[in-house]
C-alpha cells in the first residue's frame, strides 16, 4: 500500500522521468539558467520574492553563455533572441515587515524595464495576514523546480560554505554570511503539475485561464538527476479564501511521515513552532525507542519579529521533543570557524528524509502558518526499489556531510561503523565545519509576546474582528498603563507648559476652602479638593497644612484625614483596575519581586509607604491597588501610618497662620518640634521596620 495518497497528504502522484535535488542556490541558479536558456515558449516564475538584481550564475561565478549574469537582464536579452518566448513573473504583495529586504521598485525593474513579452505580476490576491509563499520555477510546462529558494538576493552560496566568499555579497557590495537551501529539479508529468499549480496561482492573481502546454525538453545537461521514472507527491498549502476550503495536505504529509519511521529522521528547516509536529514527533519517540531525529536550523533568527515569535515557538518545540527523546534527539546548527573568522550557516532549507523510505524537499517549514495560512508547495518521494532507497540515503548523507565539512561517503563510513545518525552529527567536524547545538534560552513572556506570535506565525489567515478582539484581551493591562502614562504625561505637561500651575496653588486652594468655612459641608468640598489634588499629583502636605490653616488644627485633622483617606481609595481603586501585570510594564520587570514582597506583607508595606517618605502619595496608592494589597491592609494601614504625620502637620499649619499674623516664641517652638517630631517619626518607622525585616 502506497503511503502517499492523493486528496489526503498530497494533492497529486505524477510520474517524472527525472528528478534532482539541486543543494544550495548556486546549483539551483546554474540549472535556472540552463533551463531558460532551453525555452522556446514559457517561463514561469512563482515566487515569495523575486528581485531583478539576482546573479544567476552556479559555483564559478560567471556564465559562459555570454549573456549577463543579472536575473532581469538576462531575461531581457533572452527574449529579445526567442520571438515566441514570454515570461511570467509573480511575487507575492508583501507585509511593510519585509520591505527592507525587498527591492525598491520592482514593478520598475522587473516591469517597465524589460520587454513587453516579460510581465511582472504583484500577487495580493491571499487573506490578511497570509503570503504567497510557493517557489516554483516551470520551463516550457517540461522542467519544473519547486523547493525554499526564491531569485531574489542573499541566497547564493555554494556547498562549502566558506566563512569568507569574495562572491557572496548583496547588490551594494556588503557580504552576508554563509547560505543553504535546497530545491528539487523534475520533468514530465510531475513537471506539467507544477506548471498547471503555478499557472493556477497566476490567473488567481492576474485573471486567465490556466493552460498548460508542455514543449521540448529544456532539463539542463549539467545536472545529474538522482531519480529516474519516479513517482513525484506535491503537498499544498492554502488558505480558505474566495469561498474554497483550506489545503493543509503539507500539514497532514508532516504527521503521516513522522508515523513512518523507524529509526531515523533527518530534518532541516528555518522555523519549528508547530505544536502538531512537536506532538507527532514526541510521540512517534516515545513508541520506538530505537528511533533518533536530528534536526538542523538557524542558530537564531535574524528579524527582531522572528526573535519574538519564532524563537519562543522553537523553544516549546525543542523542549516537547526533548522530554520525549531525550538523548536520542538533537537540534543543532552549522558552525563555521576557518582562518580565524567564526561564524555560522543560515538554513533556509525545508527537507525531511525518513529512514531511507521518504523524502521530501519544498518551501513549508515547521510553523504555524505554513500549516494553514500561507500558500505551499512541497515535492515528496517514497522510496518503491533499491535504488530509489539508495538515493534518499545518499541525498540525507550529502546534506548532514556538508554542514560537517566531510562528504556524504564519510558519513556513511561512520553511519555502517556506529548506525547512530545522532552519533554522526555529534562527531563529524572537518575543513572548519561542524555542528552545535542550539541554545534559545528562556521564551519572552507576556502578552505583547503572544500577540506578536499570533500575529506573525498564525494557524490560519487572520480576521481582523478576531484580532481586536484579541489585542483588547491579551493587551488590556498594557493599554490601561499606557493610557495611565498619557495621562501623568499629560499633567506634567500641563503643569509645565500652561497656566495650570498658576492656578493649582496653596494660595488658591486656601481661597477655595475659605469659602466654604463654617458651612456644614465643608467637609464634602475638603474631600473634592483632596481627591482632584491627588489626580493631578498635587503635594499632599500643602494640603493638610492649608486645611489645618482654614479650620484650625482638630477640624483640620478630621477633615484633612477623610480628604487623604478618600483621595488614598479612589487611586488604590483605579490601581486596581490598572491590574499587576500593567504596574510591572510601568515600572520594570526588576520591580516584580519587590512589589510581589510588597503585596504579600500587606498591612505592615502599607504602613511603611505612609510612614516613610519613599514615594508620591498619588502613586504609592495606585501601585498599591495594582499590586493586589487587600482593601482592608491598605485602609487600616493607610489609617494606622497617615496618623502621626496628620496630627503633626494639622498643628503646624495652625500655628504657621498664627506666627504669620502674630508670632510668639512659643508658636514658633511649637513649629520647630512639630518638624522635627516628623523627622523623628520617619527615622525612627525606618529603623524599626528595617531591624524586623519589614522594609518592603
Amino acid at each position: 500500500m502506497n503511503f502517499l495518497r492523493p486528496n489526503h497528504n498530497v494533492w497529486r502522484i505524477e510520474r517524472a522521468a527525472r528528478a534532482a535535488v539541486l543543494i544550495d542556490a548556486a546549483a539551483f541558479f546554474e540549472a535556472v539558467r540552463g533551463a531558460c536558456l532551453k525555452a522556446e515558449r514559457s517561463i514561469v516564475v512563482v515566487g515569495w520574492d523575486i528581485d531583478s538584481r539576482t546573479q544567476l550564475v552556479g559555483a564559478d561565478g560567471k556564465p559562459a553563455d555570454g549573456l549577463p549574469s543579472s536575473f532581469a537582464d538576462f531575461l531581457r536579452d533572452l527574449v529579445r533572441t526567442r520571438p515566441h518566448l514570454h515570461v511570467h513573473l509573480l511575487m507575492w504583495d508583501y507585509s511593510l515587515l519585509y520591505a527592507g529586504e525587498r527591492e525598491l521598485l520592482p514593478r520598475l525593474s522587473l516591469g517597465w524595464r524589460t520587454p513587453e513579452r516579460v510581465t511582472l505580476c504583484i500577487d495580493n490576491s491571499v487573506p490578511f495576514g497570509s503570503s504567497q509563499h510557493q517557489k516554483i520555477v516551470v520551463v516550457d510546462d517540461a522542467v519544473a523546480f519547486s523547493g525554499g529558494l526564491d531569485l531574489t538576493i542573499r541566497r547564493w552560496d555554494t556547498t562549502s560554505h566558506s566563512a569568507e566568499n569574495r562572491q557572496r555579497v548583496d547588490p551594494s557590495g556588503h557580504p552576508y554570511r554563509p547560505f543553504h537551501d535546497v530545491q528539487m529539479m523534475v520533468d514530465g508529468a510531475a513537471a506539467q503539475a507544477l506548471a498547471q499549480l503555478a499557472r493556477e496561482r497566476w490567473c488567481r492573481a492576474n485573471g486567465g485561464v490556466p493552460r498548460v502546454e508542455p514543449h521540448g525538453d529544456p532539463w539542463p545537461e549539467t545536472v545529474r538527476a538522482d531519480f529516474t521514472d519516479v513517482d513525484v507527491g506535491i503537498a499544498r498549502t492554502q488558505p480558505r479564501y474566495d469561498g474554497e476550503d483550506a489545503i493543509r495536505e503539507a500539514e497532514t504529509l508532516f504527521a503521516d511521515s513522522i508515523d513512518l519511521a523507524e529509526r531515523e529522521i533527518y530534518i532541516e528547516n528555518q522555523f519549528l513552532s508547530s505544536p502538531l509536529i512537536a506532538d507527532r514527533l514526541a510521540d512517534r519517540l516515545s513508541r520506538c525507542p530505537e528511533l533518533q531525529v536530528v534536526i538542523v536550523a538557524p542558530r537564531s533568527h535574524d528579524s527582531w519579529v522572528e526573535r519574538h515569535t519564532m524563537r519562543n515557538g522553537r523553544i516549546r518545540f525543542w523542549r516537547r521533543i526533548h522530554a520525549a527523546g531525550g538523548n536520542r534527539v538533537r537540534l543543532l546548527y552549522p558552525a563555521v570557524e576557518q582562518d580565524g573568522k567564526t561564524t555560522d550557516t543560515m538554513i533556509h532549507s525545508k527537507v525531511m528524509a525518513v529512514d531511507d523510505r521518504f523524502l521530501r524537499v519544498g518551501s513549508a517549514n515547521m510553523n504555524n502558518r505554513s500549516m494553514g495560512a500561507d500558500t505551499e508547495c512541497d515535492l515528496a518521494i517514497e522510496a518503491h526499489s533499491d535504488r530509489e532507497r539508495t538515493a534518499i540515503l545518499e541525498i540525507r548523507n550529502r546534506l548532514l556531510g556538508e554542514h560537517c565539512g566531510v562528504a556524504a561517503a564519510d558519513v556513511a563510513a561512520l553511519l555502517a561503523r556506529h548506525g547512530s545518525l545522532v552519533r554522526a552529527a555529534d562527531e563529524l567536524s572537518a575543513n572548519g565545519h561542524r555542528l552545535r547545538p542550539i541554545d534559545d534560552g528562556e521564551p519572552d513572556e507576556g502578552g505583547l509576546a503572544d500577540v506578536i506570535e499570533r500575529l506573525a506565525d498564525p494557524p490560519r489567515p487572520i480576521r481582523p474582528a478576531r484580532l481586536a478582539r484579541h489585542l483588547v484581551t491579551r493587551l488590556r493591562p498594557l493599554l490601561v498603563a499606557l493610557a495611565c502614562a498619557l495621562v501623568v504625561l499629560g499633567i506634567a505637561l500641563a503643569w509645565r507648559y500652561t497656566a495650570l500651575s498658576g492656578l493649582v496653588t496653596a494660595d488658591n486652594v486656601r481661597a477655595v476652602l475659605k469659602t466654604v468655612r463654617g458651612e456644614p459641608w465643608a467637609v464634602v468640598i475638603v474631600v473634592l479638593v483632596f481627591v482632584l489634588a491627588g489626580a493631578i499629583i498635587f503635594p499632599l502636605n500643602i494640603l493638610i497644612l492649608t486645611t489645618a490653616a482654614v479650620f484650625g488644627p482638630w477640624l483640620g485633622i478630621l477633615y484633612g484625614g477623610a480628604g487623604t483617606v478618600t483621595s488614598g481609595l479612589v487611586m488604590f481603586f483605579l490601581g486596581g483596575l490598572l491590574g499587576r501585570e500593567a504596574l510591572y510594564r510601568m515600572l520594570g520587570e526588576r520591580w516584580r519581586h519587590g512589589l510581589e514582597g510588597v503585596r504579600k506583607r500587606g498591612l505592615l508595606a502599607v504602613v511603611t509607604f505612609r510612614l516613610l517618605p519613599i514615594a508620591p502619595f498619588t502613586l504609592v496608592n495606585l501601585a498599591a491597588g495594582a499590586s493586589g494589597i487587600r482593601f482592608v491592609d491598605f485602609l487600616v494601614g493607610t489609617l494606622i501610618g497617615m496618623l502621626p504625620g496628620l496630627v503633626l502637620m494639622s498643628i503646624m499649619g495652625d500655628r504657621i497662620v498664627r506666627i504669620l499674623s502674630e508670632p510668639s516664641a512659643g508658636d514658633i517652638a511649637i513649629v520647630v518640634l512639630c518638624v522635627a517630631g516628623l523627622i523623628g517619626l520617619a527615622i525612627a518607622a525606618q529603623a524599626v521596620l528595617s531591624r524586623r525585616g519589614g522594609r518592603p
